[in-house]
C-alpha cells in the first residue's frame, strides 16, 4: 500500500473483523474493457469470502468466470475536521480483496453459505425462518473467493496538523463520530395475531458495526 501505509494493515484479525462487521460489499470486474461495480450481500466463512447474487445475474456469471475481481468493503466512523480544508479527511475501516472468483455448484456448500449470509447478518434467523428449496437454491448464485490477496486500511484520531502551523490558527478542530443505529422492528402488517417478536430481533446488535440507542 502506497498511499498513507501508515494506515496499513495486514493481519488476519483486523481484515476478518472489518469483512464481518460489513453488511455489504462491493464487486467489481471488467467486461470488454469496461469496468462494473455492483453492491452486493457477503459473508466471511474461515478464508473463503462468499457473495450472495442470482443465477440469472449477467455479473456474476462474469466474475465467476475467472476473470480478475476486486472485492471492497468500507466502514465511515467520523468526519475528521482538520484547520485546513486540505487536511479534512474521514475515519475509516476498509478491506480490499483481489483474486479470481469461482461459482459455488456443491450444494452442500452452496447451502453452507446461505447460512453463513443469514446468521451473519441476522443471529438466529437460520433455524426460525424456512430454509431454501430446490427451486430457491437453484436461482441463487454464491462466489467464492479465497482472502489470500487482503489488506486493510484504517484511520481513527483527530485531524493531523495540530502540531503544524495550522495548529496557531483559530479554526475548530476534531472529529464528528458516526455511527449506524438499529431501529426498533416494525411488524409485517399481514402478520398473523400471537406471532411475538424473537428476543433476538428485539435486541438486535450488529458487532462493529450498529450501536446502542442513546
Amino acid at each position: 500500500m502506497k498511499r498513507v501505509p501508515a494506515n496499513a494493515a495486514y493481519d488476519r484479525a483486523t481484515i476478518e473483523a472489518i469483512l464481518d462487521a460489513a453488511i455489504v460489499c462491493h464487486l467489481g470486474f471488467a467486461v470488454d474493457g469496461q469496468p462494473y461495480v455492483i453492491p452486493v450481500l457477503h459473508a466471511r466463512v474461515g478464508e473463503t469470502l462468499y457473495l450472495h447474487g442470482s443465477t440469472a445475474s449477467r455479473a456474476f456469471r462474469t466474475a465467476g468466470s475467472g476473470v480478475p475481481v476486486c472485492v471492497s468493503v468500507t466502514l465511515v466512523d467520523g468526519i475528521v475536521l482538520a484547520r485546513s480544508v486540505f487536511e479534512h479527511s474521514l475515519n475509516y475501516r476498509s478491506v480490499v480483496v483481489l483474486g479470481t472468483a469461482s461459482l459455488v455448484e456443491d450444494p452442500a456448500e452452496k447451502l453452507a453459505a446461505l447460512r453463513a449470509f443469514t446468521e451473519g447478518l441476522l443471529p438466529g434467523r437460520w433455524a426460525e425462518a424456512r430454509q431454501p428449496d430446490r427451486k430457491e437454491l437453484k436461482a441463487t448464485a454464491v462466489l467464492a473467493i479465497s482472502l489470500a490477496e487482503a489488506s486493510a486500511k484504517v484511520r481513527f484520531g483527530p485531524p493531523d496538523d495540530g502540531a503544524s502551523e495550522d495548529g496557531a490558527l483559530d479554526v475548530w478542530a476534531g472529529e464528528i463520530p458516526l455511527v449506524t443505529r438499529s431501529r426498533p422492528p416494525i411488524a409485517d402488517p399481514l402478520l398473523r395475531d400471537g406471532i411475538p417478536l424473537p428476543e433476538w430481533a428485539a435486541r438486535f446488535r450488529r458487532p462493529g458495526l450498529v450501536e446502542p440507542e442513546d
